[in-house]
């Protein structure tokens, strides 16, 4: 569209920019944002009502990666479509074996923030997952190159079973602490931000002592470590859905009773886990952990998850659009923002369960998904 032309779509209703900042309408020119009425309105332009929130974001999956490794660009794509048509438009990437640059370059496909692969061990995490370095010495250097090749982030594997302890076998650090420290400088000297996956509580201190900007799982997170992690502002983000699947992680793991016990006691108070969290004033994020043995377009799941475990709906919608946005540097719906958004029939800060019904979702411009993919002119409210 030429910038000369009238709006696209005139979105009106109630627009939610933030926690207490609201608007009564948008227009979209040009894929992107306007708040100014403007002067002349097009008679093909989409008029949408409802409640708005922008795009929604699942800080925590793996596009080009299902539970036997690598996928093909078939299967890449549907799980971004597959996220895309629930609403989520900004994917945070945290780790995938496949290199997802032509998903960025598609216009109907959400944006993606690549943290490329994850940097782990060998046999000390999932096989044909990540990067695994023989020598926990090439960990810094391989942050460096992850860092350069991804979109300002790198994925570290903090912790998992250490199987040549037979029997005794448990969650246990990869790294050593000195190693640890320079992997994270040598990344924030890339402009680039670290997240760990940690489920054990021995590895939270390390990742406190060496900077790390955000911590996934984040189960291990306990009351000597959890004042810390709030003070600091450490976004931490649950991925309640894989939680849940600690219970049949145990029943696998016989021969490994101690790792086995663990698994189930971090099952068992989650909910209760995820509570501690929240009351102690850390930053949670929402993140499915989809890619793996997760179908991607979870997001609303997750976030019911959260609401069962006791965050207020509010705090969950927040964590899911507009705070997330502002974490990972894309902000809210500003003037001259890309006009990513999602229009729902009724306000989902009221009920979660309004997240699994989008009207329309509205990707740089153009709806894409909803029940009005496909509109381009017209009145419709979104009731």
């Amino acid at each position: 569209m030429a910038g000369t032309e009238a709006p696209s779509v005139h979105v009106r209703g109630r627009v939610v920019l933030g926690r207490d900042r609201e608007i009564d309408e948008l227009w979209v020119k040009d894929g992107r944002v306007t708040l100014t009425r403007p002067s002349a309105q097009g008679s093909s332009m989409l008029e949408l009502e409802g409640w708005v929130l922008p795009g929604l974001v699942d800080v925590h999956c793996h596009v080009g990666l299902d539970a036997d490794g690598p996928v093909d660009d078939v299967t890449a794509e549907t799980q971004a479509t597959a996220d895309r048509d629930t609403g989520v438009l900004l994917l945070r990437d945290a780790g995938s074996p496949r290199d997802t640059r032509w998903l960025q370059r598609r216009e109907d496909m959400p944006r993606i923030l690549r943290s490329g692969r994850h940097l782990a061990r060998p046999r000390r995490y999932l096989r044909r997952y990540g990067l695994e370095l023989e020598d926990p010495a090439m960990l810094p250097e391989a942050v460096r190159a992850e860092a350069r090749s991804g979109d300002g982030w790198v994925k570290l594997v903090g912790d998992w079973i250490d199987r040549d302890l037979g029997a005794d076998g448990d969650l246990r650090p990869l790294w050593p602490q000195a190693v640890l420290d320079e992997a994270v400088a040598a990344a924030h000297a890339e402009a680039a931000r670290v997240t760990v996956h940690a489920f054990s509580d021995e590895v939270v201190p390390m990742l406190l002592a060496a900077g790390v900007d955000c911590i996934e799982h984040g189960t291990g997170i306990d009351a000597s470590t959890i004042g810390e992690v709030a003070a600091r502002g450490i976004p931490v983000t649950p991925t309640l859905l894989q939680v849940a699947q600690f219970d049949a992680i145990a029943a696998r793991a016989g021969r490994y009773p101690v790792y086995a016990a663990r698994m189930r006691r971090m099952h068992a108070r989650r909910y209760e886990h995820v509570r501690d969290l929240f009351d102690a004033g850390v930053r949670l994020l929402v993140g499915t952990d989809a890619g793996g043995t997760i179908a991607h377009g979870r997001v609303v799941d997750e976030c019911a998850e959260l609401v069962a475990a006791g965050i207020p709906v509010r705090d969950v919608v927040a964590a899911a659009s507009w705070q997330a946005r502002e974490i990972l540097g894309y902000g809210s719906l500003v003037e001259g923002a890309s006009a990513d958004l999602v229009v729902y029939p009724a306000d989902p800060r009221e009920d979660v369960e309004v997240l699994r019904h989008p009207t329309a979702v509205v990707l740089r411009g153009r709806v894409v998904a909803g029940r009005l993919a496909g509109r381009s002119a017209g009145h419709v409210t979104a009731r």
